[in-house]
């Protein structure tokens, strides 16, 4: 049996016997039906899955690895905040007309700020870059240079007239520091910007990417390990779809880094099932198990930018039946 299994069976048994209701609270999100979504809920779930040993996809029902991974290099690779460079629709209900989701995930990961500790020839490297740009002003979030902001977007790295100021995304900079200063206790992301909150149309849930490496005895590569932080966790609609995309986030940056993927911590603030959802997940932890799939990545892709759903592979994935049209809170 899948390992992912045995922590959602045992997560989802805990939240059903032991959760706490917000029925008859104010909470926000609602049914189609206008009616209030009320949840069984856990704080503080922690679980951990170390990838070395196999991949955390549960065998209860299918995830769609595929285009969990979609949604993974929508946000971090293409840093797009628009469903119209998604290839699902789970983003649809939060869409405006223009597609755009606000400045909330993908909006957040392109934003560029400054540094002053970077090698600009170890950065053209490690990017690719035949030239940095120079901006012919100190601030980059100046609102009067909006279209500047969108012309320098595609580059990595951008300098300013200020000395020796430096400016990245938050990727970009992930990326750099594993390559240059690997064993930093500072190598993270976080898009929940309370700032831009009220731009967003839903607040990140996984909201925060803390990556530590590690070196251990007997192994000539570096071990890449990740927390993943949630502030809310819908367990039936994206429990696995979560850990199933933070683990192969951590298998494509390890690999384009030269490291291999270790153990993923994933830590739910709020971790609950919806009470329409309840009846479902009885019936799905009383499923026959089993053994998870062997899932990878080409090995040929040496570059976090080249990367595509070409490039996941899944075999022998044997799982129940798909759970369809579970009704969604809003």
């Amino acid at each position: 049996m899948s390992y992912a299994d045995q922590l959602f069976v045992n997560m989802c048994r805990d939240i059903l016997e032991h959760g706490t209701s917000t029925e008859g609270e104010k909470v926000r999100p609602r049914w189609e039906d206008g009616s209030f979504a009320y949840t069984m809920k856990k704080f503080g779930v922690v679980n951990r899955y170390d990838l070395r040993e196999e991949f955390p996809a549960i065998t209860l029902r299918k995830t769609a690895l595929k285009s969990c991974f979609d949604e993974i290099l929508w946000i971090w690779q293409k840093k797009s905040n628009n469903i119209k460079d998604l290839s699902s629709h789970i983003w649809d209900s939060w869409a405006d007309e223009t597609g755009s989701i606000g400045r909330s995930y993908g909006y957040q990961m392109g934003y560029k700020s400054p540094y002053r500790d970077v090698d600009p020839e170890t950065a053209m490297k490690i990017f690719r870059m035949d030239e940095i740009p120079l901006i012919s002003f100190p601030n980059l979030h100046d609102p009067a240079q909006a279209v500047n902001v969108e012309k320098y977007k595609k580059y990595h790295v951008v300098r300013t007239t200020s000395p020796d100021t430096w400016w990245m995304d938050q990727i970009d900079r992930v990326l750099y520091d594993l390559h240059v200063n690997p064993y930093s206790r500072r190598i993270l992301t976080s898009i929940y910007v309370h700032s831009d909150l009220y731009a967003m149309h839903l607040y990140p849930c996984a909201y925060s990417m803390t990556f530590n490496v590690t070196k251990e005895p007997g192994c000539e590569k570096l071990i890449l390990n990740g927390i993943l932080n949630q502030r809310s966790n819908d367990l039936l609609a994206a429990g696995n779809w979560n850990v199933s995309q933070y683990a192969l986030l951590l298998m494509m940056t390890a690999q384009s880094c030269g490291m291999i993927a270790g153990e993923l911590l994933h830590v739910i603030a709020d971790a609950h099932i919806y009470d329409r959802h309840i009846p479902i997940v009885k019936e799905l932890i009383q499923r026959e198990q089993y053994p998870a799939p062997k899932v990878w990545l080409d090995p040929d892709v040496k570059h976090f930018y080249d990367f595509t759903t070409d490039h996941l592979h899944v075999e022998n994935y044997v799982t129940g039946p798909q759970v369809k049209n579970i009704p969604i809170a809003v």
